[in-house]
């Protein structure tokens, strides 16, 4: 039998079918993905429920916060931040952060981390009323804590962990430190892994991109990333088409299928949706450029403020605007060729789509 030729039609169709796999149980789909990019916007859902509601079975949002505390992941920083497995978090520690603490900053994360052992979960107000560090500038030049600040700062290093949430707020515990691994390589080879199963098909440049983003997941490695992606080169199979080179994991097989294999649905996916997160992936695939607008000045967005790409079959045909209106959901639709595909076929799908998120969002 002869083997297909590759195209790009057969590599976006592959890029689909294997990211939005059948929906199973919260911790088999963090699993499968590896991480979950996390966002605070709630615009109307946040990002990573808005993941997560396609490939977990009856998701409802806030699901994620409310099983964290019982499941086997952790908050943290890998190529972004969000949510990985536990043995994807043990990879990237102990982390030494790319700058270090002067020894008066030191000596108070030492006195917190005494303050959260004898706590056992604490809220960061709860540190605060007790050390009164006052206020600090934050990264985007308005003020906040300085106890939530050193609270991240330690969190970051591995000193403590993300326990639960309570309304939002992030409850900190101890960490147990993990032991350095017995062979760096294998460890960032295993990081890389994460990479290529989560984002594949990935161009090369994408590729080294995000290898070269391990810097902020395990800084203390940031010198083993150009190896690293050298042996992902060599190990992963690849392709070359129109120029570009494609990688994808070893026991797949992106050509086998066709388009002709779509199922007739619609999807509403996050800004950082894995399908959609690599805007030049997005770009070859798709033919259009799509932006996340949200921290962009209104007068100068195109599609709004948290516009949802939106999924017809293979095909990301637009984006959508959602919001709660009188506890109704409010659809503001666009579509890149100006006004939607013909037919009931579409209209069914899209409307099917609707609903889903309606009870995602805890409509019935």
């Amino acid at each position: 039998m002869t083997r297909p030729s590759p195209t790009i039609s057969a590599l976006r169709h592959y890029a689909v079918t294997r990211t939005l796999f059948a929906p199973t149980t919260l911790a088999r789909a963090i699993d499968k993905l590896g991480f979950v990019q996390a966002d605070p916007i709630r615009a109307p859902a946040r990002a990573q429920d808005l993941t997560l509601r396609h490939r977990v079975r009856d998701y409802r949002a806030g699901d994620l916060e409310r099983a964290y505390p019982r499941l086997a992941i952790e908050e943290d920083f890998f190529v972004n931040y969000g949510f990985v497995p536990r043995k994807v978090h043990a990879l990237m520690h102990p982390r030494t952060a790319r700058k270090a603490w002067p020894n008066s900053r030191r000596d108070k994360a030492d006195a917190v981390l005494e303050f959260v052992r004898a706590q056992g979960v604490a809220h960061p107000r709860d540190v605060d009323a007790h050390f009164q560090h006052g206020k600090a500038r934050n990264w985007f030049g308005g003020s906040s804590n300085a106890s939530t600040q050193l609270l991240d700062e330690m969190h970051y290093r591995g000193l403590v962990r993300i326990a639960a949430r309570q309304g939002g707020v992030r409850l900190y515990a101890a960490r147990e430190i993990t032991p350095p691994p017995i062979d760096v390589q294998r460890a960032m080879d295993a990081l890389v892994s994460v990479i290529v199963k989560k984002y594949a098909p990935l161009p090369e440049r994408s590729l080294a991109e995000l290898i070269a983003r391990l810097r902020g997941g395990a800084p203390q490695w940031a010198n083993q990333t150009r190896a690293a992606l050298d042996r992902a080169r060599a190990f992963y199979p690849s392709t070359e088409i129109d120029g570009v080179r494609w990688f994808w994991p070893t026991k797949d097989s992106p050509f086998a299928t066709t388009a002709r294999d779509s199922p007739e649905s619609v999807c509403l996916l996050a800004p950082f949706d894995p399908l959609v997160w690599d805007r030049r992936r997005f770009e070859l695939f798709w033919g259009w450029a799509y932006r996340f607008e949200a921290y962009v000045p209104s007068t100068k967005r195109v599609r709004g403020y948290y516009a949802l790409p939106l999924l017809w079959r293979d095909e990301v045909i637009g984006w959508g605007n959602l919001s709660m209106i009188d506890n109704r959901l409010n659809a503001e639709l666009g579509y890149v060729k100006g006004a939607p595909p013909r037919g009931a076929a579409f209209k069914r799908a899209l409307d099917d789509e609707l609903q889903r998120f309606e009870q995602f969002l805890g409509r019935n």
